[in-house]
């Protein structure tokens, strides 16, 4: 009888060091990339049609920044470019009269040339045509660059105000409050009706569809593990609910730290640990901060 009760003794002692065995060599927390949305642009928030928990596509309307002053700038800008435009010169007409007199000069020169082979005319007279033509020349050329450089002003201070317009027309743009990307606000920082300045945080935002376990592991299990390795993960939901996934080791730590108290890893001993990323699908049930545990 005895005998057999230090054999009980014994089976139960084995039992009870089994269920100490961990099955999962390193535990954290999940995280995901968060992204803090701040304006662009100073004015009153007209709508910011967002709440905490909602999804939202990445570059999709959040909100709507007043935009009145701009717009009215806008207007001035485009009627002063307009108004550049119509004083920009029309080459062709303003030298057609000089170029005219060139011809005509050069139809009377052709006829004094040929009165000059019939001894009708002296050489005075087509010198003096030659001396006309060249003076029209040197006029036309004048008038040229006179126009090609009131043509390049104008061209130039054309541009200058297509600047100013795009720079008002980016600012607009910025004024419509966008999302960065695709995912769940997880808090809301303003409000329609106040007024914001650029740089003021409106809202944050997380991909909650694609998460990351941060996990630590000892030097000892550092050469298990590599980038790119598949992994099991569990979701810890409390109450001794656990949820496996497949998990994938995206990033390790070129240095160690010392271990966080919050964290527990396979070898309870070691000061010093590596964190670890591990990427996991989420289908929606893993919340940011929960508990969970990795089988290398």
């Amino acid at each position: 009888m005895k005998h057999t009760t230090i054999i009980a003794l014994a089976l139960l002692t084995t039992l009870a060091a089994c269920n100490k065995e961990k099955d999962y060599d390193a535990t954290g927390t999940f995280e995901a990339t968060e992204v803090t949305v701040s304006s662009e642009a100073s004015g009153k928030i007209l709508r910011l049609d967002i709440e905490e928990g909602d999804t939202i596509a990445c570059g999709a309307t959040a909100g709507q920044i007043d935009t009145v002053q701009l717009s009215l700038k806008r207007l001035q800008l485009m009627a002063s470019r307009r108004a550049v435009d119509t004083q920009r010169p029309d080459i062709a007409v303003q030298i057609a009269a000089t170029k005219e007199q060139i011809a005509t000069a050069e139809r009377e020169k052709a006829r004094v040339a040929a009165l000059l082979k019939a001894n009708a005319a002296n050489r005075k007279q087509l010198d003096d045509w030659n001396s006309q033509i060249a003076l029209l020349r040197r006029q036309l050329a004048a008038q040229l660059s006179q126009l090609r450089n009131s043509t390049a002003s104008l061209n130039n201070q054309s541009s200058s105000v297509a600047v100013q317009v795009a720079q008002i027309d980016d600012q607009l743009a910025k004024c419509r409050i966008t999302a960065p990307l695709s995912g769940t606000v997880l808090a809301k920082y303003a409000e329609a009706g106040e007024v914001t300045a650029p740089g003021k945080p409106l809202f944050k935002i997380a991909d909650t569809r694609r998460i990351f376990l941060r996990a630590y592991i000892t030097s000892q299990q550092l050469a298990e593990v590599k980038t790119g390795q598949a992994v099991r993960v569990f979701a810890d939901f409390g109450g001794g609910t656990r949820r496996e996934y497949r998990g994938r080791v995206t990033w390790i730590s070129q240095e160690a730290e010392f271990t966080p108290k919050t964290i527990l890893t396979d070898d309870e001993r070691a000061s010093q640990v590596y964190a670890v990323k591990i990427r996991v699908d989420n289908d929606g049930a893993i919340k940011l901060g929960m508990y969970g545990e990795v089988k290398l």
